[in-house]
């Protein structure tokens, strides 16, 4: 087995590559194929292996993230899906928790669930909150659902039963009868995907597990065959959305667990490059070809949250989503990519986005068919792309046919040649990620003054500076291969698993052997998940507790000691709380009783270790390699920007904007008042003004 590392991560537009043996990489990009997914990362496989004139027995070990369950979501491409549940209980899915995203809207649209009522199939059992059989399973009314199931073509199957996070033997038993009688249906347990309360979200996500079950494993299957005949015999991993990895066995029994597989990475990259270069508490800013995501990193840790919510009916409204709880690394996410259009409304706005032209047809200025202006078009004709080199050559830009989709669907309407228009395009692109990233850094109760932005992705450098300058940070960083960014990330992630679940516990009456015992079970199990792919490597283990003040309505994390708790260890932790909660709401309240909803386990191999980043030598000039006109978004008028080649910067070169630096997958713009500097790293530092 060979000692390189390739990753792989498909997005909407792009399949990014990233490989790497020993200290050097080679970076690619190629369109996604969305009819077969598989055929444009097997492409890319083809691609760089000839790139680095290496053979697929010299690539060790396979990392790939994929958007391909989300979209399954968000366009209800998944299996036909079953849902069996408690007598009484079939209308959850629907019911939901009865919140509103919009108090004021009289003609609200609610998610409608991914499982018509007709397939929500109750039966007759029932436990109690502590486990305790009410009613035992009828086990000939489960029998009597097969000749329905078989007659409706069911593909899958998810069971979600009362309480059944406490016990899941009666799943279990649904699922015994069922794979003998339906041979070759995935069946989806509760008590497997989401073992925690709240009966709304427990059953959306087991649900939403079933919805894209077959079509991941075909896919996860078909690739992992395409893979071992090209010769990559390699180990292959799964990006998981909570920023670990996992074997394919565990993706294809929990598929929802991709959901943010490849956003997950570029977090994880974001924050390595914070620990490289010293710099504790950052901004991740990765812009690809749909979407940009934005993630609050302190301290090297990106923030980690165990709900998400998936194809929301309300654009960026809270709550009008899928709710899933599962472990994701938390951002925000919005349809800000290079690939997404631009229109205006009915109210004679400039609007961009969430639609996506995605890679087929692709932006106009592709000349693949593609009629409506996407941001790339906008960036075309504002002059910041070189259209004979974009993306490393690869593809030719069609200025004119950018012109032309901008005037149609921009310009015309509101009477503004294409150049105006594609300025107003870019500014709202722009202002929508800061505004984004402002309400973000909000309701997580943080700052945004101080941090340093990362910026990443195909669009991410091109975007940065000027996003920095609407939310007020004054330092940009862009590392090398920003436009694979994500693809990095995952060859930075480790091997890890994180297992939730609830037990209900109060300090008042905590006990200590009983969440010893859950405590050491979901060690126990996470610790295997991880020991298939660690290859010996050592670990490491971190368990938080979700709690609340009685009465309230959400909770917060608290780290807990990876050990056997002792009843010391009670008041320790309440101390804890009570500290997190005044980080959040000023003060505690003296008096109240706490309570533990659940409990999480996370096992990881140990992150690479991070060497001390090389000092740059003192500032020297660069010399550019040509100028072009760019239009500046700010102040609209055009001016001759030097553009230099990012391959031929050296530790130490420094200039001032405005600027272009270009490479082969992304460009970085400095804007006026700015000055960048090439670090020790190679990373382009960007400075605002004399900050």
């Amino acid at each position: 087995m060979g000692s390189a590392r390739l990753a792989v991560d498909i997005g909407g537009t792009f399949t990014d590559l990233a490989l790497e043996q020993g200290t050097r990489r080679w970076t690619a990009k190629v369109l996604t194929t969305p009819s077969a997914p598989e055929k444009g990362v097997l492409e890319g496989v083809a691609t760089i292996l000839k790139d680095a004139g290496l053979t697929p027995g010299d690539v060790g070990l396979v990392i790939h993230g994929t958007t391909l369950a989300t979209n399954a979501l968000i366009e209800r491409k998944g299996a036909r899906t079953a849902l069996i549940t408690t007598e009484g209980f079939r209308d959850v899915l629907a019911l939901g928790n009865e919140a509103r995203y919009d108090q004021y809207d009289l003609q609200i649209v609610l998610p409608e669930p991914l499982v018509p009522r007709r397939l929500r199939l109750p039966v007759p059992e029932r436990l109690d909150n502590t486990g305790a059989v009410l009613k035992p399973l009828d086990e000939a009314a489960v029998r009597a659902l097969v000749p329905l199931l078989k007659q409706e073509k069911i593909e899958a199957i998810a069971v979600g039963f009362l309480h059944a996070f406490v016990n899941g033997a009666h799943e279990r038993r649904v699922r015994e009868i069922l794979e003998a009688e339906l041979p070759g249906v995935p069946v989806s347990l509760s008590s497997e995907v989401s073992p925690e309360m709240r009966e709304w979200e427990r059953f959306s996500t087991t649900v939403a597990n079933a919805y894209v079950q077959p079509l991941m494993s075909r896919y996860l299957r078909k690739l992992e065959s395409g893979l071992h005949d090209a010769g990559l015999t390699a180990p292959l991993f799964l990006m998981l959305s909570g920023g670990g990895l996992t074997t394919v066995d565990t993706a294809c029994r929990y598929p929802i667990r991709l959901v943010e597989s490849g956003p997950a990475g570029g977090a994880i990259f974001a924050a390595h490059i914070a620990r490289e270069v010293g710099i504790t508490d950052v901004l991740s800013y990765d812009m690809g070809g749909t979407t940009a995501k934005v993630c609050l990193i302190d301290h090297y840790r990106p923030q980690a949250s165990r709900t998400f919510e998936v194809a929301r009916v309300g654009r960026f409204k809270k709550g009008s989503g899928l709710p899933l709880r599962i472990p994701v690394i938390e951002m925000v996410e919005i349809g800000a990519g290079g690939g997404s259009l631009a229109h205006v409304d009915s109210m004679g706005r400039i609007a961009v986005g969430p639609e996506s032209a995605g890679a087929d047809p692709g932006p106009a200025c592709y000349g693949r068919g593609g009629l409506m202006p996407a941001v790339t078009d906008a960036n075309l004709t504002l002059g910041r792309y070189d259209p004979a080199h974009f993306a490393g050559g690869y593809l030719k830009l069609y200025p004119d046919a950018a012109g032309d989709a901008l005037t149609r669907a921009v310009g015309e309407p509101l009477g503004l040649p294409p150049e105006m228009a594609a300025l107003g395009v870019v500014e709202m692109v722009d202002e929508n990620m800061a505004n984004a990233a402002r309400v973000h850094a909000i309701e997580s109760g943080k700052n945004l003054g101080g941090r340093t932005l990362v910026a990443f992705g195909g669009g991410g450098p091109v975007h940065g500076y000027r996003v920095a300058e609407k939310i007020g940070i004054t330092s940009v960083l862009v590392p090398s291969g920003a436009g694979v960014g994500s693809a990095i990330g995952f060859l930075r992630a480790p091997v890890g698993y994180e297992v939730v679940k609830s037990l209900y516990q109060r300090f008042s009456s905590f006990d200590v052997a009983a969440v010893n015992t859950l405590l050491a079970a979901m060690s126990r199990e996470a610790s295997d998940v991880v020991a298939v792919g660690a290859a010996g490597r050592e670990t490491e283990e971190h368990r938080l507790a979700y709690m609340r003040y009685v009465g309230q309505g959400h909770e917060i994390a608290v780290p807990i000691p990876a050990r056997v708790l002792t009843a010391a260890d009670v008041g320790l932790i309440r101390a804890e709380y009570d500290r997190l909660y005044a980080s959040f709401y000023d003060r505690p309240v003296p008096g109240s009783d706490v309570e533990i909803l659940s409990f999480a386990v996370t096992v990881a191999t140990l992150p690479e270790p991070v060497t001390a980043a090389p000092t740059a030598p003192a500032a020297q000039p660069a010399s550019p390699v040509r100028h072009q006109a760019v239009r500046d978004t700010a102040t609209g008028t055009v001016a001759e920007w030097a553009v230099y080649d990012r391959a031929s910067l050296s530790p130490g070169s420094s200039f001032a904007g405005p600027a272009i630096i270009a490479e082969d997958e992304t460009s970085t713009l400095i804007g006026p008042g700015w000055s960048a500097r090439i670090d020790g790293m190679g990373y382009i530092r960007l400075t605002r003004g004399n900050a």
